[in-house]
């Protein structure tokens, strides 16, 4: 697939330009939510969890954790797209461990489907500085971002927006970065009260990708890459993972993995060999299609 093919598949007409940010008012609940995580440091652990287990989980936590009041009940949609070099340098750096490592994205908050120039976007540099993950973005209206990152259009950014899209704008030349696979999930999400105000939980239902027809809004045929009978539970905490938090992923039999939803990706597609590595539960069930059937990423999970 060429980049020339891809600029043109995805380019859907032009975007807005002008000061780049979320106008809360047109954008969806989740959308306001995570435009206000613009940058952040993060400790990160992520478990499996069987489908069949969510539903105490999602008790427990109502026990000491409040729902995301911008997150429906069962979980909004999250689509992102991957950029990386012809040779997948950050794929590599994830699996040999650097130290320090990043990403780039875009990431649509809602129904694919629904995806149009003037949705808004967030193009996202995601890194990995030893064991704290640190995130940097801005919004801006998705065909204004497909000029930028897919035809290398330069745009009117607010000083504030500068340093970090010229940043962008280096990797993205230095590197002849492009568009290589995408993910989405189903996510549910919740958050702390009180002493655990910095921390959040999230639930990944319906883990899929795609390696081609790469703009959101494609209709482009879906794979499982992870075992739709599994789930991904993200603890997300700015300084501590309270004891209660561990204690419950005990007594659920939730074991900490190390798996990158990008890195799974790439491999379902053939791009990079499977890590020997990897944990044993992402072996498919009989049974379990690699197709994800039309019209079931955008449906909300059903609370059991």
């Amino acid at each position: 697939m060429s980049r020339f093919r891809f600029r043109r598949a995805v380019h859907e007409g032009p975007g807005k330009t002008g000061s780049y940010g979320v106008d809360e008012h047109a954008a969806p609940g989740y959308l306001a939510t995570a435009s206000r995580l613009h940058s952040f440091n993060r400790y990160e652990i992520k478990y499996f969890i069987d489908e069949r287990d969510v539903p105490a989980l999602r008790e427990a936590l109502a026990t000491q954790m409040d729902t995301d009041p911008h997150s429906p009940t069962g979980g909004y949609p999250v689509t992102s797209l991957y950029y990386d070099t012809q040779s997948l340098r950050f794929y590599w750096e994830k699996i040999e461990g650097l130290k320090f490592r990043r990403k780039l994205r875009m990431r649509l908050y809602g129904a694919p489907s629904e995806c149009t120039a003037d949705t808004p976007v967030q193009v996202e540099i995601k890194q990995r500085v030893n064991r704290v993950t640190q995130k940097r973005r801005i919004a801006l209206p998705y065909g204004d971002a497909c000029r930028w990152l897919h035809d290398g259009e330069g745009l009117d950014w607010t000083p504030q927006q500068r340093a970090f899209s010229e940043e962008v704008t280096m990797l993205v030349g230095d590197l002849d970065l492009r568009p290589i696979v995408t993910t989405g999930y189903l996510r549910e999400a919740f958050i702390g009260r009180g002493a655990d105000v910095g921390l959040r939980v999230t639930i990944d239902h319906k883990v899929h990708g795609r390696d081609r027809d790469l703009a959101f809004a494609s209709g482009g045929e879906n794979r499982f890459i992870i075992p739709p009978h599994l789930a991904i539970v993200e603890l997300k905490a700015n300084e501590r993972v309270p004891y209660w938090a561990t204690d419950l992923t005990a007594r659920l039999n939730m074991s900490v993995i190390r798996v990158s939803k990008y890195c799974q990706s790439v491999e379902v597609f053939g791009m990079a060999p499977r890590s020997i590595l990897g944990p044993p539960e992402l072996i498919a069930h009989g049974g379990e299609s690699a197709v994800v059937p039309d019209g079931l990423l955008e449906d909300s999970v059903p609370v059991s």
